[in-house]
C-alpha cells in the first residue's frame, strides 16, 4: 500500500500545481497588459484619423481633441489598488480549490476505485510463501476453496514479475490440479518443465497433467517421462505409483500389476499401503481374466414399483448386507437418478472397510433407496426395497416399492 499512497500523492501534487499556478499568477494582469494594448492601438487609430481630418479641413480644435483623447486613454487604466484586490481574491480561492480537489478525488477513489481489492491483493501476496506450503505438504491440513483463490492470485502476480520462477509455475499446475483444470495445470507444469527440465518433481507433476488430459498423444508422453524417471531412480515411489494408475486406465493390467508389486518389493508388508496395492493387483488381474472374477460379482436388478412417483432429483443408494439384515452394509454404489429397471455389478471395488469383502461373504441382502439429497442417512418419506438372501454370481433383483 506505501506504493499505492505514493503514487496517488504525486497524481494530486501534480493537480494541486495546475490549480495553483493559473490562480497565483494573477490571470488580471495579462488582461491589463491586452487592454493597454488594444487602448494604445485605438489611440493612435483615432490620432490619425484627427491628422487626416485637420488635412481635409474637418475640425478647427485639433489640439483640444488630441488632449480629450488621451485623458481618455489615462482614465482607462485601472487603479493599482483594485488589481491588487483582485490578485489577492484569485489567491485566497487557492486553499478552497485545493481542499476540494482533494476530498473529490479520494471520494471518488473510495466509492469506485476497489481499495479493499487492493488491500486483500497485498495481504494475499504476502502469505504466498504459508500458502504454498500448505499445498506442499500432502499431510497437512488441506486448503480450503477461498485459500486455493487466494493463492492462485498470489501466483499469478508473482509470476507476472518473475516469468522465469520454475517452481511458481509448478505451484499453480498443481492448483489446476486441485481445480480440475487440466487445461492451466499441463501450461504450468509445461512451462515449469522447459525451465528446469532435470527437476524431477516438476518432470513427475508434468507427467500427471498430460495423464489426467486425457489425450492420447499426451499420455504417450508421459508414460516416456516416467521410464526417464526410474531409469535414473528406479525406486522412486511416485514415478512408479503414476506408471501404474497410466497403464490401468490405458488397460495396460500387465503394467499396472508390474508396477504395484514393484511398489510392494520397495515399500514392504509392514507398510499401511501394502494391503491398498494388494487389493489394485487383484482388480487388475481380474480384468486380465474376467472369467475368474465372475463368481464375486453380484449383478442386481433394480425395479420400481407401480406405486412409487419418482422426485426430479436424487440418486439411489445400493448397499449389500450381512443375511442377518445388518444396518451396516459390507458394499455400496450410489447411482444417478434416472431410468428403471436399473441394472449395476457390484465387487470388491465396493467394498466399504478393508478388512471386510464382498467376496468373502457366503450370502447377503441387496437394499436400494432413493435419497433426494444425496445424504447417506434414511429419513422419513424416502422409498426403498429389499432383496431376498443371495449368494455371489447370483443374479439379484429386487423392487423400491416401500417408504419410510
Amino acid at each position: 500500500m506505501t506504493l499505492f499512497w505514493i503514487s496517488t500523492l504525486a497524481l494530486i501534487f501534480v493537480g494541486v500545481v495546475f490549480i495553483i499556478l493559473p490562480l497565483w499568477k494573477a490571470k488580471d494582469q495579462d488582461d491589463e497588459a491586452r487592454r493597454d494594448e488594444l487602448n494604445k492601438a485605438f489611440y493612435k487609430d483615432r490620432l490619425a484619423e484627427l491628422k487626416e481630418e485637420d488635412a481635409e479641413g474637418l475640425v478647427n480644435n485639433q489640439d483640444e481633441l488630441i488632449t480629450e483623447l488621451k485623458q481618455s486613454l489615462l482614465d482607462d487604466i485601472p487603479a493599482k489598488e483594485k488589481t491588487e484586490q483582485d490578485n489577492l481574491n484569485a489567491r485566497l480561492f487557492i486553499l478552497p480549490s485545493i481542499i476540494i480537489f482533494i476530498v473529490i478525488s479520494y471520494g471518488l477513489y473510495f466509492k469506485f476505485g476497489n481499495i479493499d481489492k487492493i488491500e486483500k491483493w497485498q495481504e494475499v501476496s504476502a502469505r504466498l510463501p504459508e500458502l504454498s506450503k500448505q499445498l506442499m505438504n500432502p499431510e497437512g491440513v488441506s486448503l480450503s476453496d477461498s485459500e486455493m483463490t487466494n493463492l492462485t492470485l498470489a501466483l499469478r502476480t508473482k509470476l507476472h514479475n518473475e516469468p522465469k520462477d520454475a517452481m511458481g509455475w509448478f505451484l499453480l499446475g498443481r492448483i489446476g490440479m486441485s481445480n480440475r483444470d487440466i487445461d492451466t495445470s499441463v501450461g504450468a507444469m509445461k512451462k515449469a518443465y522447459a525451465l528446469e527440465p532435470t527437476n524431477v518433481e516438476i518432470k513427475l507433476g508434468y507427467a500427471q497433467a498430460l495423464m489426467l488430459s486425457g489425450d492420447d498423444a499426451k499420455a504417450d508422453q508421459a508414460k516416456k517421462m516416467l521410464k526417464q524417471v526410474l531409469r535414473s531412480d528406479s525406486t522412486n515411489l511416485r514415478a512408479l505409483s503414476l506408471l501404474a494408475f497410466s497403464s490401468f486406465e490405458r488397460q495396460d493390467y500387465k503394467g499396472a500389476v508390474s508396477a504395484w508389486k514393484a511398489m510392494q518389493m520397495l515399500i514392504g508388508p509392514d507398510d499401511s499401503r501394502y494391503e491398498m496395492l494388494t487389493r489394485s493387483i487383484e482388480r487388475a488381474q481380474s480384468k486380465m481374466n474376467p472369467e475368474a472374477s465372475i463368481g464375486k460379482q453380484v449383478p442386481i436388478t433394480v425395479n420400481l414399483g407401480s406405486n412409487v412417483t419418482l422426485p426430479s432429483q436424487g440418486v439411489v443408494i445400493v448397499s449389500i448386507h450381512p443375511a442377518d439384515g445388518s444396518a451396516m452394509p459390507v458394499a455400496a454404489a450410489r447411482i444417478p437418478l434416472s431410468r428403471f429397471p436399473l441394472k449395476i455389478m457390484m465387487s470388491d471395488d465396493n467394498n466399504m472397510i478393508e478388512q471386510r469383502k464382498l467376496s468373502d461373504m457366503p450370502n447377503f441382502i441387496v437394499r436400494a433407496r432413493i435419497d433426494q439429497d444425496g445424504n447417506v442417512s434414511t429419513k422419513e418419506g424416502d422409498w426403498y426395497g429389499e432383496s431376498t438372501v443371495s449368494t455371489l454370481g447370483e443374479n439379484v433383483s429386487l423392487e423400491i416399492d416401500k417408504q419410510y
